[in-house]
């Protein structure tokens, strides 16, 4: 059976995410309103006849998946290339920290987003390049029509911006435990179906938070 619809998911809120601290690979928690918010989730896509759920091993999405396959009834599978980006030597700093403590090497990085790597860690070519493999082993599996993918926010972006037929913004908003939604059309593209979808949250707040790169 082909793949048709791809759920992507990102992970309820965690503390730093309400600070606005850099996690990269560090193992931060979901917060209590990060479980609620995983909680209203999993009560929004138990009934779309997702058939297999996808997830990156870090904690915030180890524990968003756990909230979500009591409903589903099945199990996550866990994959480390859905992780977010590494961040190295920057993880737990806020974006002013990074940009005065780090001058020359965030400047680097403003200047050639593509392809500098964090020091001590990934550039988001890096992601791009493990996200574009994890996908397409996932779309090999036949899992069924429907599946979700919960991962994080540069690293949907990197993908969705090779994969979406028409590309895609960047610097599109991805909120904590958003939905966002893409389907194979009948010329065999993805395309984009639901960005940032938070209307399950039901007034919750969420978070979205900007890449690196991103100067606002």
């Amino acid at each position: 059976m082909t793949v048709k619809r791809v759920i992507f998911i990102r992970p309820g809120e965690t503390d730093w995410n309400h600070q606005l601290r850099w996690q990269g690979w560090v193992a931060v928690p979901l917060n209590e309103l990060g479980k609620r918010q995983a909680q209203r989730l999993a009560n929004f896509i138990r009934n779309i006849g997702m058939s297999a759920l996808y997830a990156s091993d870090l904690r915030r999405a180890l524990e968003t998946a756990q909230i979500l396959a009591e409903k589903l009834g099945f199990e996550p599978i866990l994959d480390e290339r859905l992780r977010e980006r590494n961040i190295g030597d920057w993880q737990g700093l806020m974006p002013d920290e990074m940009r005065d403590w780090y001058p020359e090497a965030y400047a680097k990085l403003l200047a050639d987003p593509e392809n500098f790597p964090v020091p001590g860690g990934e550039s988001r070519k890096d992601v791009r390049t493990r996200m574009l493999a994890v996908f397409k082993d996932i779309l090999k599996q036949d899992k069924g029509e429907t599946i979700g993918i919960i991962s994080h926010t540069t690293a949907i972006h990197t993908l969705l911006g090779d994969i979406l037929a028409g590309g895609y913004a960047s610097n599109a908003a991805v909120s904590n435990s958003s939905v966002t939604t893409i389907r194979l059309n009948d010329a065999g593209e993805w395309e984009l179906v639901a960005l940032d979808d938070v209307l399950h949250l039901e007034g919750l707040e969420t978070k979205r938070f900007p890449e690196l790169e991103d100067k606002k």
